[in-house]
């Protein structure tokens, strides 16, 4: 028996296959964000519009989709920070962005360490955490230097923050506006008062 020595290329997605994954990934983490994690898969792909093949395909289980959704979610996040960096916003003005961002994006982050997942330890995943925490870090060093960001408010702070801010709290009739208040009160704390 003969081997090939070549290696092979993994063959690229298919743009269906892709939209696929995309809508099964996007519907999953809504459902959660609603549900709970523990939604059952076939009412996942069902809700997505795909078939249970297309499904087990592409997450062969629960701990394959939701390390997918932390991949995900950091891609999301660091997307935002880059936005927000393009914008020219700095400081505080940059902090504030970002936590909005967190709370538009709250259904699509339900599977981040803070709320609640087995933080990924893949070298793709560990990069990807830096990247958030070091974009953050940047832009409260640059509000410090600015005088508008108070010294002792760290990228964990504002990483906590978002994260509680985007946990859905089916409790409150109005979980938003709760929200809202939330970070801005946490806001007050982070700027320089007014001299």
């Amino acid at each position: 028996m003969t081997v090939d020595p070549t290696p092979r290329r993994p063959r690229a997605m298919r743009r269906d296959a892709i939209e696929n994954r995309e809508k099964i990934l996007r519907t999953a983490a809504e459902l959660m964000a609603r549900r709970g994690s523990n939604v059952p898969l076939t009412e996942i792909a069902e809700a997505a519009g795909v078939g249970v093949g297309t499904f087990y395909r592409g997450f062969p289980d629960r701990t394959a989709l939701i390390a997918e959704l932390q991949r995900r979610g950091y891609g999301l996040l660091l997307v935002t920070l880059a936005a927000i960096r393009t914008d020219g916003l700095r400081g505080a003005d940059a902090i504030e962005t970002y936590l909005q961002e967190c709370l538009s994006l709250a259904d699509q982050l339900v599977a981040m360490p803070f709320r609640g997942a087995e933080p990924l330890t893949d070298p793709a995943a560990v990069d990807a955490r830096r990247r958030v925490t070091k974009a953050i870090e940047d832009f409260l060093t640059e509000g410090r230097e600015d005088g508008d960001v108070q010294a002792d408010v760290s990228a964990q702070d504002v990483i906590v923050c978002g994260t509680l801010v985007g946990t859905r709290l089916p409790s409150l009739s109005d979980w938003q506006a709760a929200a809202r208040r939330h970070l801005d009160l946490f806001m007050r704390g982070v700027r320089m008062p007014p001299r």
